[in-house]
């Protein structure tokens, strides 16, 4: 009876397997889309607040169409079509009112014609929230609004 040699892995394996876990891992992160940890340049880095003489029963004019939609899954608490939606927002970017870890809640807005999530994001503080943001660049600046029956 012969006897055979253990297997041993080459070097060659061991990058090709680095390289593959490297991947997949940057992979996982540009799903996750939670968009970059510094300062955006410019002056685009801002709150902005919506006009407080624009009536409260209707919603500002500068959200599109499809927040209606996310504003109405939020109301009825899902479920919503991203696995994102509902998660705890970090607000890395430091953009919005400084608050404990979770008060803030991030929501897709739908963009037409993208095949993924996009840009477009509602950011709820409170539960029930009682703060409302929209984000159409990703977290770079924020418009704040009321909603009827809110302050």
């Amino acid at each position: 009876m012969s006897r055979r040699r253990p297997h041993r892995s080459s070097p060659r394996s061991w990058f090709w397997l680095l390289a593959g876990l490297l991947l997949l891992g940057t992979w996982q992160v540009m799903q996750r889309e939670d968009g970059p940890a510094t300062q955006p340049e410019g002056n685009a880095g801002h709150v902005e607040r919506a006009e407080r003489s624009a009536p409260t029963a209707d919603l500002p004019n500068f959200l599109p169409p499809e927040a209606h939609a996310t504003l109405a899954l939020i109301d009825r608490g899902g479920p919503y079509p991203h696995r994102q939606d509902g998660t705890v927002f970090q607000n890395r970017e430091g953009l919005l009112p400084a608050q404990p870890r979770g008060h803030y809640r991030e929501f897709t807005v739908e963009t037409p014609g993208a095949g993924h999530r996009a840009a477009r994001r509602i950011v709820t503080g409170g539960d029930p929230p009682t703060e409302w943001y929209y984000t159409a660049d990703h977290y770079r600046s924020f418009r704040a609004f009321q909603r009827q029956g809110q302050p």
